[in-house]
């Protein structure tokens, strides 16, 4: 994978000597003016379309192997903290706000493939789409706002569903085996290379992921948390905040790992520089930018 490869193409041509009356010159005797010698096609490269159709499939299952991973790992550490833990349920509710919206890139991401030409390929990719779209549906009403002492039991139900996402029998390096074109673009594909990562090759070259340790953009509301009352506001948060929004009453701890928001019965923390965090259906904050200077968040009701 990763490299460079070929095909070869062997047509062997079939050639019928007709002779004339009266027999043929000494090469006749055996054929051999009548016969061309197999020779072998020019070696053609597998299209681009094809090339970007096996590294969006490796790039999905790279993905999803993360997920997977990931969400394993979390509830490890959710089910080993004591009962009560505020931090374990902490990290319960950031797991169920960022998770489904992990399974929906995903989605969005096969559903951007176009069709590949290889109808084997096809219909796995088929099998692949219907599979997230299933566990998306299913995680689609999950909500972080869940109290405390059901976050371990949601994240659990949530994982359950997460470790189903694993790739169709036969997966794309089985089906590149047994088509040569395939076979072209899966060795071409820069994200089918062995140990290949998101962020990484020469296509990311031109959108550099953000540089967390940058200035944090300015809030259009500033520190002015008043602004929010109505539900919308664009503010910055650089250690601790108590913010009403829409009517709802919500505390905000920045760290640098993470940010905490806290309101009634429940807890969520978004770790990483983005995510958001959803307070019923009357009210969401946005993390617009996040660094060890503090927060930029937006609160909407939509």
């Amino acid at each position: 994978m990763g490299n460079k490869g070929s095909v070869a193409v062997v047509v062997a041509g079939l050639v019928l000597a007709v002779g004339g009356c009266g027999g043929g010159g000494a090469g006749d005797a055996d054929g051999s003016a009548g016969r061309k010698s197999a020779s072998s096609t020019q070696v053609r490269p597998p299209s681009g379309e094809l090339v970007t159709w096996a590294g969006g499939v490796c790039e999905s299952t790279i993905a999803l192997d993360d997920l997977r991973a990931e969400s394993a790992a979390d509830l490890k550490e959710i089910r080993g903290a004591g009962e009560g833990d505020l931090v374990a349920g902490a990290t319960a509710l950031g797991y169920l706000s960022s998770t489904p919206s992990a399974v929906d890139r995903v989605q969005s991401s096969l559903e951007d493939l176009g069709p590949s030409g290889v109808p084997a390929a096809d219909r796995m990719l088929d099998a692949l789409r219907k599979k997230v779209s299933g566990v998306a549906a299913k995680l689609e009403g999950v909500s972080p706002a869940v109290g405390l002492e059901d976050a371990g039991d949601s994240a659990a139900d949530v994982d359950k569903q997460v470790q189903t996402l694993t790739p169709p029998k036969p997966d794309l390096p089985a089906l590149a085996m047994k088509d040569p074109r395939l076979a072209a673009a899966y060795r071409k594909a820069e994200q089918c290379a062995p140990g290949w990562k998101p962020g990484e090759g020469s296509g990311d070259a031109d959108t550099p992921a953000p540089d967390p340790s940058g200035p944090l953009p300015e809030a259009a509301d500033g520190k002015n948390y008043a602004a929010c009352s109505d539900g919308g506001c664009e503010v910055l948060v650089t250690s601790t905040a108590d913010i009403t929004a829409n009517g709802r009453k919500v505390r905000v701890s920045v760290a640098d790992d993470h940010v905490t928001f806290r309101t009634d019965g429940a807890v969520m923390q978004l770790g990483g520089t983005g995510g958001e965090a959803g307070f019923g259906d009357s009210l969401k904050a946005t993390i617009v930018a996040h660094n060890e200077d503090g927060a930029v968040l937006r609160f909407s009701t939509s």
